[in-house]
């Protein structure tokens, strides 16, 4: 099953059938949100709110380990995040979608990053952090219904709240970014803990605030509605990638705890072992 991360309003579409909320439960406090499940086009589908129903969470107060948890618990096992993001290259426009392979993390290091920890030491590989698998089935959908789509291109997280500033944005295009946001870190990396599939679809908002012209710097009411008159198309791409989507479960990210542990399994008490299973179930 796939799980969809992002703005409730990306479940408000005609075509989801049966919708139904869950209240889950996770060893790390309550999600984002309710999650809602239906069938998109045959197939079932769970969606999360990841600011919550009301936009009420600022991204480093989001509980990324409750809900990547949660929807591992409801049977999904490949995530698609859709993000707004400020664009670091001209050619990516306001309103053009991005499909991010690599991630540049400059979160400031208070988000709880891991599911490890407390006498559980695990060191996943991030050297490939998307399922490209999903990645190219989202691309393969967006070229056969004539949607403008940019592949391979790097995300850097800052921690916000606020939009960066101009010297800011010019350095994060130095470094070899090519859209910025401050969400998806550490969502990436925890699917990969929890070896889910994960992939997002970048709506460009915005030029950041690396271009000379003042009016071409971002602001929170034109991010909102930019991605808001996008989100027509984004749900489309979404039906049709549900539509054609299927379990593989030997795809690499389904291994991703493969050799990473390194606490001795004799070592791990009850609650330690419990945690482990889940993840690598």
């Amino acid at each position: 099953m796939i799980g969809i991360i992002g703005g409730s309003g990306l479940y408000a579409m005609g075509e989801l059938g049966t919708p139904r909320a869950h209240t889950v439960t996770t060893p790390f406090g309550a999600p984002s949100s309710p999650l809602m499940t239906g069938t998109l086009r045959g197939r079932e589908v769970a969606f999360l709110a990841r600011h919550g129903l009301q936009h009420q969470l600022l991204p480093g107060e989001i509980n990324f380990r409750a809900n990547i948890w949660a929807l591992k618990s409801l049977g999904v096992r490949t995530v698609i995040g859709v993000s707004a993001v400020g664009s670091l290259r001209e050619e990516i426009r306001p309103g053009d979608l991005a499909l991010p392979s690599q991630y540049l993390d400059f979160t400031t290091g208070t988000r709880a990053a891991s599911f490890f920890g407390g006498g559980l030491v695990a060191h996943i590989s991030s050297a490939q952090p998307i399922c490209r698998a999903t990645a190219a089935l989202i691309a393969r959908v967006a070229r056969a219904s004539a949607v403008a789509l940019h592949e391979d291109k790097t995300y850097a997280c800052v921690e916000g709240p606020r939009l960066g500033t101009r010297a800011e944005s010019l350095f994060l295009r130095a470094a070899g970014a090519d859209v910025v946001g401050m969400t998806n870190v550490p969502e990436a990396f925890l699917a990969l803990e929890a070896q889910l599939g994960y992939c997002t679809i970048a709506v460009a908002t915005d030029y950041d605030s690396w271009l000379e012209d003042p009016t071409q710097h971002a602001s929170a009411e034109q991010i909102l509605k930019l991605f808001r008159s996008n989100l027509g198309r984004v749900q489309q791409l979404l039906a049709a990638t549900v539509a054609e989507y299927r379990e593989d479960e030997s795809r690499p990210c389904r291994q991703g705890l493969r050799g990473a542990l390194l606490t001795p399994r004799e070592q791990l008490n009850a609650e330690q072992r419990a945690l482990l299973e889940f993840l690598q179930t």
